[in-house]
């Protein structure tokens, strides 16, 4: 079993696993609890991205990317999934949000 506490980080990255833009910014409609998994078990989260051609392109700097790159709470090695968008280069741009991490194969917060 492990547990686990809090937001994932998760931020696009490019092909050359370089990250495009800023990481996505906490939801805190809900607190994080603690999360136990058996092994094999399953957790999830909710993750929000904004559409970067609400933003002049002067001011996103648009750039596609080839993965989300996804760090489980408090851990340092990353996971990658393919996903394809167009993100921000300019960090100043938030288009990633996330929720707190669950137990379960969907989202339920709580």
């Amino acid at each position: 079993a492990c547990t686990l506490y809090g937001y994932p980080g998760v931020s696009l990255a490019d092909s050359s696993d370089t990250q495009i833009g800023a990481a996505a910014r906490r939801s805190t409609t809900h607190s994080p609890s603690r999360v136990t998994l058996a092994p094999g078990g399953k957790a999830n989260f909710a993750l929000g991205v904004a559409e970067a051609g609400n933003y002049p392109s002067g001011a996103c700097k648009p750039k596609t990317s080839a993965y989300l790159k996804i760090y489980p709470p408090n851990q340092t090695q990353s996971m990658q999934i393919p996903f394809k968008a167009t993100g921000c280069a300019n960090s100043s741009v938030k288009l990633l949000s996330v929720t707190v991490l669950s137990a379960g194969a969907t989202n339920s917060p709580g």
